[in-house]
């Protein structure tokens, strides 16, 4: 199969759940329909035991709790993770200032020192095994992008509004997205450096925190000219929360697969699995039997105001982002009166695909309690739906959001 049929999600994910269950039919000599069944009933875990440890070897680093101040009167904190309040970015311009930049981590942040740390890049998908240093890939021609990297969960909140069932996961409103100008080395160099055999297939950056999350992505991801090896953000150094000294940049991809604090990068002939693309990131559902891995981001808008707000009666300007995984933004429609009618937004001139774009809409509004909604339209014609089924970890919430505000 050519490579970049990896970058269709249906496919991608249809392959790699194929190989998976041919794996354990061998393994333990159940037919898939036994083993199929063994899961459903809850047991399949215990009795066939977890997914096999990928390997080791990284160096272990110093963990502490988020680094960077978070105020609360600019994050949600939950736990080791800090939500920034969607209303903060008004008036912030284009790009998310590094202090305002939400944090994702699935542990706490580890202090790496750049002058020992390493990356290595091995596996049977290479010819030859390579270890670079934080100056060494400094040194290798570089590329900058302005893109969007935004949490899997963001909206995650939305699904218990919209069917009345709690999703399990941190909380996130709408903020678990920011913008940043990221500069780096394109992995498809360092692959090649590596001597990338024709026939690898997928490749997984290791993180050096103490989970060491690793995320299985396609060949063909990683050798797009955006994927990165980055190193700096928004003109800095990367900040510790953020995966210094090295993280990867994968635009248009959930956040998960964005992998922090880079130390290790696999390249595989054969499929390869983790806890994160088996057991989270994935679609678990009634109306998800196929149990599809989470790979791009979908289309979404949100207004910069304090949810469930106030405001004083009269004219207004309501601000807000949107934006897309798959592309720019076309257009966005808001609606005052619950979806009966929808007028256009205008929009900022710059509009990055797989970034975002700034809108605006003149409001007179009247007091009372409203619900304002706003829906976008990417350029591939991907327009936000009313409603979308409920997966159970609370993934990739893409519907309209009812935006509560009180005008007095």
């Amino acid at each position: 199969m050519n490579r970049k049929e990896f970058l269709n999600q249906a496919t991608y994910d249809a392959e790699k759940a194929d190989h998976w269950w041919w794996q354990k039919e061998r393994q333990y000599g159940l037919s898939r329909r036994e083993l199929m069944r063994l899961f459903a009933v809850g047991t399949g875990a215990a009795a066939l035991g977890t997914l096999p440890s990928l390997g080791g070897g990284i160096a272990r680093a110093e963990e502490v709790p988020i680094i960077k101040p978070v105020p609360a009167n600019l994050f949600y904190l939950h736990g080791t993770n800090a939500e920034t309040r969607f209303e903060a970015f008004k008036g912030t311009g284009y790009l998310t200032p590094n202090d305002l930049f939400f944090v994702r981590n699935h542990s706490s942040t580890p202090r790496i020192d750049a002058s020992t740390w390493r990356l290595r890049i091995e596996g049977d998908g290479v010819r030859t095994p390579i270890e670079l240093t934080y100056d060494e890939l400094r040194s290798m021609p570089s590329r900058t992008e302005t893109k969007a990297i935004e949490c899997a969960g963001n909206f995650r909140t939305q699904f218990e509004v919209l069917h009345n069932t709690k999703a399990s996961g941190t909380p996130w409103r709408s903020g678990a997205i920011g913008v940043a100008e990221w500069k780096g080395v394109s992995l498809s160099r360092v692959l090649q450096r590596a001597g990338l055999e024709k026939s690898a297939v997928d490749f997984m950056p290791w993180g050096l925190d103490s989970k060491q999350v690793r995320r299985p992505l396609p060949i063909a991801l990683g050798l797009k000219d955006d994927t990165l090896l980055v190193y700096e953000m928004n003109g800095k150094p990367l900040m510790p929360d953020h995966g210094y000294p090295v993280r990867l940049l994968t635009p248009g991809w959930v956040g998960v697969c964005n992998v922090k604090w880079v130390g290790k990068i696999e390249v595989s002939k054969s499929p390869l699995y983790s806890d994160w693309n088996t057991k989270t990131y994935v679609l678990f559902g009634p109306d998800y039997p196929a149990k599809p891995v989470v790979t791009t981001q979908n289309v979404k808008a949100a207004f910069e105001l304090p949810w469930d707000g106030t405001l004083k009666a009269g004219r207004h300007t309501l601000t807000g982002r949107a934006w897309s995984g798959l592309g720019k933004i076309a257009r966005v429609d808001v609606s005052f009166d619950g979806g009966n009618t929808w007028l256009p937004a205008n929009l900022d001139k710059r509009n990055i695909p797989q970034a975002w774009v700034q809108f605006s809409i003149p409001w007179v509004a009247k007091a009372g309690s409203h619900r304002l909604m706003a829906r976008a339209t990417d350029s591939r014609g991907n327009t936000q739906p009313m409603s979308i089924p409920f997966n159970e970890q609370g993934y990739l919430f893409g519907a309209v959001v009812k935006h509560p505000i009180t005008v007095t």
